[in-house]
């Protein structure tokens, strides 16, 4: 799927291009799945923080098996069944990874729930323990509860020993978060956040608040934050993209704490490595369970985007190849 256009999902075509280059340390991996994320979306838009040069495939993640490796890498060999973080590039039958940021599939786990497992689980986690310092006995409030990220921050807040407050838009979808470990759930079409976290919590409100969502969600978090806690912003799936107003930060002593995963592959590879070592550690014990909620063929691509942006899934979307 080939993007030449900065835009929406309308913008991606299905061509025939040429196998993308080899880079020292990499591998050549053979796509069976992609996942589909948010980033990717804002990525085709032009508006991403790392802008690719057109044309471009997009996809930060795939799963597959090794085809080829460069001279000097070590570790995977031809036929091995992997997972791996891209840049970009991803939505393709074809794609190359650094070997650094590429895992085993563990035994048990396919492909498709391999593609959707790196972004989410590496975010959640990684946000929560290296940036939120999230502790056993807080309490974990979670804003979009049943969506990619969402779903896994229930999920790694219960297995650090959090009570997790859930929120989501519909019963069906808070019910999915409870599925997964959440302690308490919020309808947020029907409730007020801001009270409801307060009840729960006998006044004091969220050590730790996940917002991946942005817009209402954010200021709701500014009212119903503990003294002390700490907003961690994710994402802005509302689409609005909140201005913090710094005497709320003042008067009660919080911090709203930016996270971007994909940045510890530049500034912090070790803490990115050992994260994942953790999460496939938890994952082999069943403290995991990955959500695969749609899965599209690799040309249905702009449908998949469509499912994502209309908030028709919950936990991942995944594309597949057939290969």
């Amino acid at each position: 799927m080939v993007c030449r256009n900065w835009g929406g999902p309308r913008e991606l075509k299905v061509e025939e291009a040429a196998a993308p280059p080899m880079i020292e340390g990499g591998l050549r991996i053979a796509v069976a799945a992609a996942g589909v994320n948010f980033a990717d979306t804002v990525m085709i838009e032009g508006r991403y923080q790392n802008k690719p040069p057109l044309p471009f495939s997009p996809g930060m993640e795939v799963a597959g098996r090794v085809v080829e490796t460069a001279p000097g890498v070590k570790g995977f060999k031809p036929g091995d069944r992997v997972f791996a973080k891209l840049d970009y590039g991803g939505y393709a039958e074809e794609a190359v990874a650094d070997s650094s940021f590429a895992w085993p599939i563990p035994k048990g786990m396919d492909m498709t729930t391999a593609a959707g497992f790196a972004v989410v689980y590496g975010t959640s986690h990684l946000a929560l323990t290296d940036r939120a310092g999230l502790k056993p006995g807080e309490t974990l409030l979670v804003h979009g509860a049943a969506g990619g990220v969402g779903l896994t921050a229930v999920e790694i807040g219960k297995k650090l020993g959090a009570t997790v407050i859930a929120t989501a838009g519909t019963p069906s979808k808070l019910a999915i978060a409870a599925e997964h470990g959440a302690d308490h759930l919020i309808d947020h079409s029907a409730e007020d956040v801001r009270t409801r976290v307060l009840e729960l919590t006998g006044g004091r409100g969220a050590e730790v608040i996940y917002d991946p969502v942005g817009g209402a969600a954010f200021a709701a978090s500014l009212r119903c934050v503990a003294w002390g806690g700490r907003i961690i912003v994710i994402g802005f799936a509302s689409g609005t993209i909140p201005q913090v107003p710094a005497n709320i930060l003042l008067v009660k002593h919080i911090g709203v704490l930016g996270f971007g995963w994909g940045s510890y592959r530049l500034h912090r590879p070790d803490l990115l490595t050992d994260s994942m070592k953790t999460l496939l550690g938890w994952y082999a014990e069943g403290a995991l369970k990955p959500r695969v909620s749609m899965t599209f063929e690799l040309a249905e691509a702009r449908k998949a985007l469509d499912a994502l942006l209309g908030r028709k899934s919950t936990g991942k979307i995944v594309l597949t190849t057939g290969r």
